[in-house]
């Protein structure tokens, strides 16, 4: 669902070239999502190699992240571990969402309706065993390392800002600022592009980043009044929040009364929500056994067998973006050795 803080963030724009030599830590599976959805035939067919096996998520983890890492931009990818049991309500509203949609498409699909078939297609974006593997194994190859976060994979992500291992956490969810993150940043992408959901449109974007204390003291709350402002609206552990409560009337409820229990008018349904629960899950979240993160070099031959052998991704497309790659770190290098001279 993602947290709706959009109205009242204010956000910097961030150029790709301020990130080098700085680590992000990356929302997995946030991101992986994005490229089941996006990543599509004309009719909302996955992209499968020559066996039928999904390819989407390995086209979009590959493509993107060697644009990046020619940026010289040090990325951490973090998965979710084990979901709290308050997120059963809305992971079992995700599936009916996918059921339905899925059901939408296959009618459309048969009465020769493509434009709309891609259009449900997206939304039936299912993450299985073997693509998170496959994922962790591209990750691998590229030299990127990746933490199993024991729940939540942005509380994770947030600790890594909050211990200094990462300069900031990069989805395009903003809760990570509610796990305590002390930087996010939003549309990390090489192509400024990015597709509008349910839509073949196009929109120019640019990376941006907000920063928590920033957005703290602009609004004039602390973190915890910060989560008490995600509950009244809805996160993914009481999906909905309060009816009628949007995002700027939660932050004036919570800047008037502190506390969400304190709110006299919607008491009757604060009560019906475990919101003491879901302030620990926000706040006092298990630490990640995360004490040096190591990165690796790019197993150049590997990736080219996995993806153009067994996944049959094309040579010479691969091969350019692995040129790429190696030119940018030649430049590095060969930058350091001058300056050592």
């Amino acid at each position: 669902m993602g947290l709706d803080l959009k109205p009242l963030v204010s956000s910097s724009p961030i150029m790709i070239s301020e990130l080098s030599g700085k680590v992000i830590a990356v929302d997995a599976y946030n991101t992986i999502y994005q490229f089941l959805a996006t990543i599509r035939g004309a009719t909302g067919e996955l992209l499968t190699n020559n066996s039928g096996e999904v390819t989407s998520h390995l086209s979009g983890l590959f493509y993107r992240n060697v644009n990046l890492l020619a940026e010289n931009i040090k990325l951490i990818y973090i998965f979710d571990g084990k979901p709290s049991p308050l997120k059963s309500k809305e992971l079992d509203r995700r599936r009916q969402v996918k059921d339905d949609a899925f059901k939408k498409y296959q009618e459309a699909i048969t009465a020769g309706r493509f434009k709309d078939a891609r259009k449900y297609g997206q939304a039936t974006s299912v993450l299985t065993d073997k693509m998170v593997e496959e994922s962790k194994m591209i990750l691998s190859l590229l030299g990127i390392p990746y933490i199993q976060a024991p729940s939540e994979g942005e509380a994770a992500a947030a600790q890594l800002t909050q211990s200094n291992i990462a300069f900031a956490c990069a989805s395009q969810d903003y809760d990570s600022l509610l796990f305590g993150a002390k930087r996010l940043i939003r549309n990390l992408t090489i192509s400024r592009k990015r597709k509008i959901p349910n839509k073949n449109v196009y929109v120019d974007i640019e990376p941006e980043i907000i920063l928590q204390q920033q957005l703290l003291n602009e609004i004039s709350l602390n973190l915890e009044q910060l989560v008490d402002v995600g509950i009244l609206i809805g996160t993914d552990f009481n999906p909905g929040g309060i009816p009628r409560i949007g995002p700027k009337t939660a932050l004036k409820l919570v800047q008037e009364y502190n506390k969400l229990e304190k709110i006299e008018k919607i008491e009757d349904s604060v009560a019906n929500i475990p919101y003491e629960e879901i302030r620990e899950i926000f706040l006092k979240q298990e630490p990640s056994k995360v004490d040096s993160i190591k990165f690796s070099e790019i197993s150049y031959d590997a990736l080219i067998n996995f993806l153009c052998i067994e996944k049959n991704f094309s040579a010479t497309r691969v091969n350019t973006s692995l040129d790429k790659v190696k030119k940018s770190i030649t430049n590095r290098n060969q930058s350091l050795e001058k300056w050592f001279d």
